[in-house]
C-alpha cells in the first residue's frame, strides 16, 4: 500500500515537474522567436510590421513600443511611394461598347464578358500572394456618386445604413476621416468632399494627405493634387481627397518596399480607358487572407486595365456591398465587422 503511494506521488510530482519544463520550454521558444522576428538579421518581418502598424490610426504603438523614432522613419524611408506628379488627362478616356469577341488577355475578358442580364456591373473574385478579395467592374459610371453620413461633424454610419437610405445597388467606402478621440466615430471625412456638385465637408488636419480622387460631369475619373478651387473649376461632381495614387494617365507610382503602408485590408477605385470603372476590395487580417499593400493594388490595377487608380481608407474601413449585403469580410469588429465612416462610394 505504502509502496502505491509512494509511485502515485512520484507519478505527480513526474507531471509537475514536466508541466513546468513544456511550459518553461515553450516560453523560451516564443521569447526567443520574439527576438528573431523583431531583432533578428532579416528586416522584412519588421519592415512588414512597422509600416503596418504606422498607417493605422489607433495601432501605430504596435511599432513605437518596439524601436525608436529614428530607426521608423528609416523604415518608412525605404518603404515608400513617389506619385505620378501629373493630373489625369480627361481626354484619354473614351467611351465605348464592345462587340467583338477578341480580347487582349484573360483579364478583358473577365472584365468585357458580362453577366447575363446584367448590364451595370460584374463581380470578380481576386486572388494573389496572401489575399483575396473582389473586383467589381461598372459598366456605367454616371451612376457613381458620393454619398456621406447624415451626421457629418458628429458621427459616422454604417455602410449598410447609407446604402439602403441611397438606393445604392454597390457601395463601397471611399475617404479616411479625422478621429481625435481615437473612437473611429467617422464624424469628420479628411480634406473636400464633393458630392452631387455641390462641397459638403472641408475639414483638414495634420494627419490629412492625398489629392483629389473624382468624377467630373463627363463621368471621368480624375486624380490630381490641386486646390479646392480647381477641383471645383474642373468641374468634379462627386471626390474625395485621399491617397496615393497608384497608376496617373497609364504611368504606375515609383513604389519602394511595399511602398509604406504595410499589409493590410485595402480598397481602390480605378478606371479604364474605355470608361469602364474598377472598384477593388481586398480582405485582410484574416487567415486566409493576410492582406495586400501597394504594389498589389497596383499590379492588381494595371492588369484589368486601369489607366488612372488611386488607394482608398483601408484597413477597417475596406468594406464592399452589393445589394444589401456584405460582400468581403469586413475586420472592424462592430455588427457585421462593419464600423461607421463619413464617406462612401455609391452606385445608384
Amino acid at each position: 500500500m505504502f509502496y502505491r503511494k509512494t509511485i502515485k506521488t512520484q507519478t505527480k510530482k513526474y507531471k509537475k515537474r514536466r508541466v513546468i519544463v513544456s511550459f518553461c520550454l515553450s516560453y523560451i521558444i516564443l521569447f526567443t522567436s520574439f527576438l528573431f522576428l523583431f531583432y533578428g538579421p532579416i528586416s522584412s518581418f519588421r519592415e512588414f510590421w512597422i509600416t503596418s502598424a504606422m498607417t493605422t490610426m489607433n495601432h501605430r504603438y504596435l511599432a513605437t513600443w518596439f524601436y525608436s523614432d529614428d530607426y521608423i522613419q528609416k523604415v518608412l524611408e525605404k518603404n515608400s511611394i513617389i506619385e505620378v506628379d501629373e493630373i489625369s488627362d480627361p481626354n484619354q478616356i473614351s467611351f465605348r461598347s464592345y462587340t467583338t469577341g477578341i480580347y487582349k488577355n484573360e483579364y478583358e475578358k473577365e472584365i468585357l464578358v458580362k453577366d447575363d442580364d446584367n448590364d451595370l456591373y460584374k463581380l470578380i473574385p481576386i486572388t494573389g500572394n496572401g489575399y483575396q478579395g473582389f473586383l467589381v467592374a461598372i459598366y456605367d459610371p454616371s451612376r457613381i456618386h458620393i454619398a456621406t453620413t447624415n451626421y457629418l461633424g458628429v458621427r459616422g454610419e454604417s455602410i449598410l445604413t447609407v446604402s439602403k437610405r441611397e438606393n445604392a445597388i454597390i457601395a463601397m467606402n471611399a475617404g479616411g476621416f479625422y478621429d481625435p478621440d481615437w473612437n473611429s466615430n467617422g464624424a469628420l471625412p479628411h480634406g473636400t468632399v464633393i458630392s452631387y456638385g455641390n462641397v459638403v465637408s472641408d475639414y483638414r488636419d495634420a494627419q490629412m494627405g492625398g489629392g483629389f480622387i473624382g468624377f467630373t460631369n463627363e463621368d471621368k475619373l480624375i486624380l490630381g493634387n490641386m486646390t479646392k478651387e480647381k477641383a471645383i473649376s474642373m468641374g468634379y461632381r462627386d471626390a474625395i481627397e485621399f491617397g496615393p495614387y497608384l497608376i496617373v494617365n497609364g504611368k504606375r507610382s515609383f513604389i519602394r518596399g511595399n511602398g509604406g503602408w504595410g499589409i493590410a485590408p485595402r480598397s481602390a477605385i480605378g478606371q479604364r480607358k474605355d470608361g469602364i470603372v474598377l472598384f477593388l476590395v481586398i480582405n485582410g487580417r484574416l487567415a486566409n487572407s493576410i492582406g495586400a499593400d501597394m504594389v498589389d493594388l497596383t499590379d492588381i490595377m494595371e492588369r484589368y486595365g486601369a489607366y488612372n487608380a488611386a488607394n482608398l481608407d483601408g484597413g477597417s474601413s475596406s468594406e464592399l456591398v452589393i445589394h444589401q449585403k456584405i460582400i468581403n469580410t469586413p475586420v472592424a469588429g462592430g455588427e457585421n465587422g462593419l464600423r461607421n465612416m463619413s464617406t462612401f462610394w455609391v452606385v445608384k
